[in-house]
């Protein structure tokens, strides 16, 4: 029983320090994920500008 407490209490003061110096200390990066082509609103854009220009160029479509 003695154990399981001290496994709870190490457990806590480790999440309790990790909240406290932050995520991005520890070593997990903070930095913006990149992002998917569907996502990306340029990317987007460009996709539906391609589209447009090629409907101009096959109105028959």
């Amino acid at each position: 029983m003695l154990y399981l407490l001290a496994a709870i209490g190490a457990a806590t003061v480790a999440f309790l320090l990790w909240r406290l110096l932050g995520a991005d200390r520890v070593g997990v990066s903070a930095r913006q994920a990149p992002l998917a082509p569907d996502d990306d609103p340029e990317f987007l854009r460009h996709l539906a500008e391609q589209q447009k220009k090629r409907k101009d160029e096959n109105p028959s479509d």
